[in-house]
C-alpha cells in the first residue's frame, strides 16, 4: 500500500512574516553594495590608505569611493597581482551602473560584462569602462582622476 504524501503547509500569518523578512535580508542586502567611502581630493588626486580599507587585502576586494567634487563614484579593485584597478562604475552602453560580481562587473540594465581592468567582455557595450591611474607607495594608494 503506498502512503500518499501530504504537503505542508502554512497559514496566512507565517506566510506573511516569512516573505517581510525575505524582503528585510534582500533590502539590507542591497543597501551593504551601495556604501559609498567620500575620499578628499587634493591637487587631482584621491589618496586611500590602505590599511583603512581591509576588503582591498582580499583578491576580489572592492570599494566604492566617491571622490570630492566629482559627480560619480569610483570603484577601487585589488587585483590578484597586488595591484589595483580604479574604474568608473558607468556601463559605456548606457550609463546604467553595474554591479561587482566577483571576477566580473556586470549592468543590470542591459547584461554588458566587464573584466576587472574594465574590459569588455559581453555586450551590447563596445567600449571599456573609463579608467583611472593608480600607484601605491607604502600604505597609500594614489588614484589620479584624470581618466586614462
Amino acid at each position: 500500500m503506498m502512503r500518499q504524501r501530504v504537503p505542508a503547509t502554512i497559514d496566512r500569518r507565517a506566510f506573511v512574516s516569512t516573505c517581510a523578512a525575505c524582503a528585510g535580508v534582500a533590502f539590507i542586502g542591497g543597501c551593504a553594495s551601495l556604501v559609498t567611502h567620500p575620499v578628499p581630493v587634493n591637487a587631482g588626486s584621491a589618496r586611500l590608505r590602505l590599511s583603512a580599507f581591509p576588503e582591498l587585502r582580499t583578491r576580489d576586494g572592492a570599494v566604492k569611493i566617491q571622490p570630492a567634487g566629482m559627480p560619480d563614484p569610483i570603484y577601487v579593485l585589488a587585483s590578484g597581482d597586488g595591484g589595483f584597478q580604479a574604474l568608473s562604475p558607468i556601463c559605456t552602453h548606457r550609463g546604467c551602473t553595474v554591479d561587482i560580481h566577483g571576477e566580473r562587473l556586470v549592468c543590470p540594465c542591459h547584461g554588458s560584462t566587464y573584466d576587472r581592468a574594465g574590459n569588455v567582455l559581453k555586450g551590447p557595450a563596445q567600449r571599456a569602462l573609463t579608467r583611472f591611474r593608480t600607484s601605491v607607495s607604502g600604505d597609500e594608494l594614489t588614484i589620479t582622476l584624470a581618466a586614462t
